[in-house]
């Protein structure tokens, strides 16, 4: 298929052979299905490192997902290779995966775009970016018949989560959810992670936009998709949406056996 987003880190932070992947997915909604049914989820919080590091706590968000009438998915990603003002929609017809294709909604990406001065169509941060990658073969796993809307924000400031966020209503209905991926903390020892990453834990379980903002400005905590955070939250407030619940939250020292570096790693709901 022409402009069909190929793989950049199938083999790396997941498996490229498709039944090896299908088998580790299984296995981490297996473990982790508390099978709690929410009435409708807004958008999820999940990770983004390689499976064997992140996938535990992020499977614990997908499987909410298959409980829920899901059409539609935007996920935001921050861009970890270039940098860019503005926001990037991915300019290609989907995203390819060991799984199969999983097509854009170009309605809704065109939507999205329309007057704005701040959110564009390109292929800007999506080339080799592994935020938004990594989370499409959970959701073909958990979801039957949906489209996607790749979100990169080459800018995280509050300006583009403001911009981003208000435009973000225009799209969403009954049967689209926001995805924010991001990872927390980077390599502080295990108790320094921990300390700040309850922060963000924090702010997120009380619904607190302004005080999350000011700590991570104050890199009090740290996201390295922070922009994304803001921006499902954001999004979340203005459409009327009250409630969040933290699902899960570790470290890559929880897989590694070290507590010298770690990155944490968090899973979370919105929901009515």
């Amino acid at each position: 298929m022409p402009n069909l987003r190929k793989p950049a880190v199938a083999g790396l932070f997941y498996p490229a052979d498709k039944n090896k992947l299908i088998d580790e997915l299984n296995l981490l909604l297996s473990i982790t299905d508390s099978h709690q049914e929410i009435k409708k989820v807004f958008g999820i919080v999940v990770p983004h490192a390689g499976y064997v590091y992140s996938g535990r706590t992020a499977a614990y968000a997908f499987n909410i997902l298959k409980h829920q009438n899901i059409k539609n998915v935007i996920i935001i990603s921050p861009s970890h290779r270039e940098y860019f003002r503005g926001v990037s929609i991915y300019d290609g017809i989907g995203f390819d995966t060991p799984l199969g294709p999983v097509l854009i909604n170009k309605d809704k990406a065109d939507k999205l775009v329309e007057g704005s001065d701040v959110i564009f169509k390109s292929t800007k941060g999506h080339n080799n970016e592994h935020a938004i990658e990594v989370q499409i073969p959970f959701l073909q796993s958990v979801l039957n018949d949906f489209k996607i809307i790749p979100v990169v924000m080459g800018d995280q400031k509050k300006m583009y989560v403001d911009a981003l966020a208000e435009k973000l209503l225009t799209i969403m209905d009954d049967e689209t959810i926001i995805t924010a991926s991001s990872d927390l903390s980077h390599y502080y020892s295990k108790d320094v992670a921990s300390e700040m990453d309850s922060l963000v834990e924090e702010g997120i379980k009380n619904f607190d936009i302004e005080n999350l903002r000011q700590n991570f400005e104050m890199r009090n905590c740290e996201a390295c998709g922070e922009g994304a955070i803001l921006t499902l939250m954001k999004a979340a407030s203005l459409a009327g949406i009250k409630k969040s619940m933290i699902l899960n939250r570790s470290d890559s020292g929880d897989t590694t056996g070290s507590d010298e570096e770690v990155v944490g790693y968090l899973s979370a709901i919105f929901y009515e």
